[in-house]
């Protein structure tokens, strides 16, 4: 079977999703759909459309959506009303309410939902899980996630938390297996906008597990890093470069009392591992080929991205009132 697949939202991530799309074995790109027109070229040969209804009358079995936030329901609606199988791209949606509103209508109709939580996909956080879940770094005490950046050029209707924040939010619950119980923020608006663009998060996991998020748009360099810390030293997954680099706990004894009592642990053996780097985008294309499929398949389901959204709102709510929300113990 060959997936028709649409594409609707031709922008800077629309883009990246098409040329994607036409790489993927068992997947069709039929048309594309923009209510603004197609500013980087994307539609080629294929046919172009201003609206989600007129692509659903092309005929296809799935689309991705890339649309902003705040059609995301919309669109995904209408999807699901058809019965096309829809991957929409981070955040789920512009409100709690809308998000539900998703989940219930690809559900009701036995569609398949998944949401763009791409770094799920980067080759160093997949390494890194796969180790975490080996024992490899024995119990995990934190993770820690940076996440700045220059202001982007494309215009955003939502602040960094939902933008950017969302990814660490994501890939924080699925390293450790456990949701978030807990969150205090504190945000910042400094670039004249309504929404926020820093913000830092420290939060709880149901497992324990302590974490915080620095996430901003603010920063006159790229930085995307992952650290987690355990019983037996510690993880850095760089998803930019998709490198990832085990410091383990040295085991030899210091005779400087004062060093060895202060720092609580040594210094042992640095190891960067070699791994396969491939584009995040295209694996997480073809997790929502397998997912429709019916194959096992590690797509970003709707009501995870739900959750993601819940944090992300809690956080805000948390920066506003100056006090940590409490979000119960989901698991992972």
């Amino acid at each position: 079977m060959t997936i028709k697949l649409g594409i609707i939202g031709l922008g800077m991530m629309g883009r990246h999703h098409a040329r994607v799309a036409r790489e993927i074995e068992g997947v069709e790109l039929v048309a594309v759909a923009d209510a603004m027109g197609d500013p980087h070229g994307v539609a080629g040969s294929l046919p172009l459309y201003d609206s989600v209804e007129r692509l659903i009358a092309h005929g296809i079995d799935a689309a991705v959506v890339v649309v902003p936030t705040q059609f995301h329901e919309e669109v995904g609606i209408a999807l699901a009303e058809a019965g096309v199988h829809a991957l929409i791209e981070k955040p789920i949606a512009h409100s709690l309410e809308a998000g539900q509103r998703l989940v219930d209508a690809f559900e009701q109709q036995g569609l398949v939902g998944t949401v763009g939580h791409v770094e799920r996909f980067n080759p160093a956080l997949i390494e890194l899980r796969r180790r975490l879940e080996q024992g490899e770094l024995g119990q995990v005490f934190q993770i820690h996630t940076r996440r700045q950046g220059p202001f982007p050029a494309r215009i955003a209707d939502v602040g960094v938390v939902k933008d950017l924040g969302s990814h660490d939010i994501d890939l924080t619950a699925w390293l450790a297996g456990s949701g978030y119980t807990q969150v205090a923020a504190h945000t910042a608006f400094r670039s004249g906008r309504e929404h926020e663009d820093m913000i830092t998060v420290s939060a709880k996991l149901a497992n324990g597990i302590i974490t915080n998020h620095l996430v901003n748009w603010l920063t006159p360099f790229k930085e995307r890093l992952t650290l987690v810390t355990g019983e037996r030293g510690a993880f850095v997954a760089d998803t930019l470069t998709a490198d990832l680099t085990f410091y383990e706990n040295g085991t030899f004894a210091s005779d400087w009392d004062a060093v060895t009592a202060f720092r609580g642990v040594s210094e042992g053996t640095v190891t960067r591992f070699a791994l396969d780097k491939r584009e995040p985008l295209k694996s997480e294309q073809e997790a929502f080929r397998d997912r429709i499929l019916g194959r096992p398949s590690e797509a970003v389901t709707l009501r995870d991205g739900l959750e993601v959204l819940r944090v992300c709102e809690a956080s805000i709510e948390s920066a506003k009132s100056g006090r940590a929300v409490q979000l119960g113990s989901h698991g992972g």
